[in-house]
């Protein structure tokens, strides 16, 4: 446990050597990157996985938020645990954080991957289904659906996330998308990208692919696509993503 002024955050940390911050997606938790964990520590690196407020056994306010202050979090576990500069991998959701902590404090970020980044503008009907998909109250039947055509490729089970969804953490997070314009940070880059595509990603058509190379040039961003997953990635191929994080931190190196 990490404990701020502000915050009591859960902090798993697997392995040792340079850091590499793994942030989960909308309303979800740190345990299901523990493939991805185990494989970076296999691979020498130290994984480290805040848990956001409202999930796990982290607490702290969640009203009144932004992505500043969700960053600032990730900044004060980095902090007192001495381990940045850090790579930040953020999945989905955690990717915004990740790249406001990197317009933040950039001493502390050695890189940013993003991992099933949506495209920069998406539409809100997807963001609709996201709900339904994280409400317990409705049939299992019909979150499936859901799950399988909004987060899931073809051949993956989207059962395995009708749990672990954490409901405070997604309305303050959603809160703090809001609070926050967008172009504060968006269009800022610090520090090089990995653009870590799922090749059957509804929120990341193939006309959008090329957002962050066109934003940012090859020469800063490098881009990975992996085929047969969906938006949620880290369920479906942890091992190929681990793949992807650490030949590209290899480079970094």
């Amino acid at each position: 446990m990490i404990r701020t002024g502000r915050t009591e955050l859960e902090v798993l940390v697997n392995g040792a050597g340079p850091a590499v911050v793994l942030l989960p997606s909308l309303g979800r938790d740190s345990y299901e990157f523990d493939p991805i964990a185990q494989d970076l520590s296999d691979a020498g690196y130290c994984a480290v996985r805040p848990q956001p407020r409202g999930v796990g056994a982290s607490g702290g306010p969640l009203d009144d938020l932004d992505l500043h202050d969700l960053a600032g979090d990730v900044a004060d576990v980095l902090t007192m645990l001495d381990t940045g500069p850090a790579v930040l991998a953020g999945h989905a959701f955690g990717h915004y954080v990740a790249r406001v902590l990197a317009v933040d404090r950039p001493d502390l970020v050695r890189g940013v991957a993003v991992l099933a980044a949506g495209a920069r503008r998406f539409p809100a009907s997807l963001t609709e289904r996201v709900a339904k998909c994280s409400d317990s109250a409705l049939p299992d039947a019909e979150r499936l659906v859901h799950l399988g055509e909004v987060f899931f490729a073809e051949g993956h089970d989207p059962s395995v996330w009708l749990d672990g969804w954490w409901p405070d953490a997604i309305v303050a997070q959603r809160a703090a998308m809001a609070a926050t314009e967008k172009e504060s940070w968006w269009p800022i880059a610090s520090s090089p990208l990995l653009d870590v595509q799922a090749e059957d990603d509804v929120f990341r058509p193939a006309e959008t692919r090329s957002e962050l190379i066109d934003e940012f040039g090859a020469d800063l961003v490098a881009t990975v696509l992996i085929p047969g997953s969906g938006h949620a990635l880290i369920p479906e191929v942890p091992h190929e993503v681990a793949h992807a994080l650490i030949e590209w931190i290899r480079i970094l190196d």
